[in-house]
């Protein structure tokens, strides 16, 4: 069946040409670093840096951060030389195409659903807390529980927003909604005038980071960081969605921190996001690296600056109960006296910051999928460009019913841990790639080497797997079942449409016209 057929790295070089039927160069390298900035930059130092550091790794989330960010950077460099190498759109999905083979590849493009897609409903239940604290901030109104939380989740708030609400459960998330679809619109109007949003949003975002480091700095409690681990002693918490006990094996001490890694490795994963932007980069070879390797430095250093005064403001056991996603807020307005205008400033800034994330992730989401449908495996209504955009905006608004579901019904805790375990995986098979294809293809054109790649490679794998080994059971058997209906549409449409196994060199349609030839 040709299950491991690959895709000619020529036939991939050829492809990334832009002519008026592709995606429009429009991204310097500016722009490129201010996308990874942008994705990085949101949930996962506002809300998951909390419930890492409440469920698992307690004020040791600052070694977590350094635990997931050493897998990133040396995934990180993996990614770089391929998008020097390989110019188009499609992240770890090409790359896999070109070295393991179409299965492989499938396999990936399949997972990178659950790092695009559903990162984007992530942070959109984000998004709906602070939108709320926002309301309540500066309207005094909110939205009610019911209609701001997914069904699964109960109110047992005993402050904040909810505490004159009836306990009861959620209905649906309406405001993660609404602000998907803003961007979605955005989105399908041009992907320069979103980057140019997305600029102006990270200058904004990365102060308003950098004023929380600087003045927090002053009000951490040594106690609030001892002990620095978690103890096996520490209780139990009952939070809205459960029950936190920490005599659990990855709740507590060092496997908690390793757990801590996997949950807060999602606030990592706009760095690959900026490479399914390769096909829009005005100079992707010299460009693509630097936007992927800065914006992850750069992140790095202000999670663990950030996660350190965030620990050390409040209690570890706060986040999970008063705190909960709006964390940042509360510590501010609880612990630092007299700095209530920063509060209502970071509440302004976090959600302008969760849009560029959402921005990103739905870019990069369908941007997979426009390389998967011009290769065939999925339908060609996927990668129908808009006549005067020269967007996806099928599949922008095809993504933007799929992503709602999950940010409206589903909770962020089960959403979050499903797109650490997809990226993860992805990441564990594009540091393969670039070893696989140093043996293979020693000889191709590499604007950007990975250093030392004998042992960056094996190594960077190694510790993605090590975070996906401390996932629960639970994440385990969501990604095997979402895997299983992959497979179901892999051997049911994508063997039979299927280009590169056909021999179809030149595209057999046209984005803008489709006219698929069998």
């Amino acid at each position: 069946m040709k299950l491991f057929i690959k895709k000619p790295i020529a036939q991939l070089m050829a492809a990334s040409k832009e002519t008026e039927k592709t995606l429009k160069r429009t991204l310097g390298v500016g722009s490129l670093i201010a996308l990874g900035v942008g994705a990085i930059i949101g949930a996962g130092i506002f809300v998951r840096t909390a419930a890492a550091a409440g469920e698992h790794a307690g004020p040791a989330v600052t070694i977590s951060f350094l635990i997931a960010a050493s897998g990133c950077a040396l995934a990180g460099l993996c990614y770089a030389e391929f998008a020097s190498m390989i110019p188009i759109a499609g992240s770890a999905y090409t790359y896999s195409y070109a070295t393991m083979g179409e299965f492989i590849a499938w396999i990936i493009g399949w997972d990178l659903v659950l790092e695009y897609a559903l990162g984007a409903a992530t942070v959109a239940i984000g998004w709906s807390q602070y939108f709320n604290e926002f309301l309540n901030t500066f309207f005094h109104v909110h939205i009610p529980f019911v209609w701001s939380h997914a069904p699964w989740e109960t109110n047992i708030s005993q402050t904040g927003l909810y505490i004159n609400e009836a306990h009861g459960h959620g209905i649906v998330n309406l405001p993660a909604i609404f602000i998907v679809l803003m961007l979605t619109l955005l989105l399908i109007r041009g992907t320069a005038e979103s980057a140019i949003v997305n600029n102006v949003i990270v200058v904004v975002k990365v102060a308003i980071v950098l004023m929380i480091i600087t003045l927090g700095w002053q009000f951490i409690n040594p106690a609030n960081h001892t002990p620095y681990l978690i103890p096996a002693n520490a209780g139990i918490v009952k939070t809205s969605t459960g029950v936190i006990n920490y005599a659990d094996t990855f709740n507590h001490g060092w496997l908690g921190v390793l757990r801590g890694a996997s949950v807060v490795f999602f606030a990592f994963i706009g760095f690959d996001a900026v490479s399914t932007a390769a096909q829009e980069a005005k100079n992707p070879q010299k460009d693509m690296p630097k936007g992927i390797l800065i914006s992850l430095a750069f992140c790095t250093l202000l999670y663990i600056l950030f996660s350190h005064v965030l620990t050390g403001l409040a209690p570890y056991k706060d986040f999970l109960i008063k705190g909960k996603e709006a964390s940042v807020t509360y510590a501010i307005t609880q612990f630092m006296p007299g700095y209530g205008w920063l509060a209502s400033l970071v509440t302004i800034a976090i959600l302008a910051g969760f849009s560029s994330v959402i921005l990103v992730m739905l870019l990069g989401q369908t941007r997979v999928f426009y390389t998967m449908s011009i290769d065939g495996l999925i339908p060609p209504v996927f990668s129908k460009l808009h006549p005067k955009h020269r967007t996806p905006y099928k599949s922008q608004w095809l993504f933007f019913v799929f992503v709602s579901i999950f940010a409206g019904f589903i909770p962020d805790t089960i959403v979050g841990d499903m797109v650490s375990i997809g990226t993860l995986f992805a990441f564990v098979l594009v540091s393969l790639g670039i070893l696989i294809l140093r043996r293979t293809d020693p000889d191709l054109v590499r604007p950007f080497k990975t250093p030392l790649y004998w042992l960056v490679c094996p190594l960077g794998a190694l510790i993605c797997l090590f975070m996906i080994a401390s996932e629960g059971i639970g994440n385990w058997a969501r990604l095997i079942v979402w895997l299983l209906i992959g497979f179901i549409v892999f051997f049911g449409y994508s063997i039979k449409h299927s280009k590169v196994r056909h021999g179809i060199v030149e595209p057999a349609e046209d984005p803008i016209n489709p006219k698929f030839v069998e």
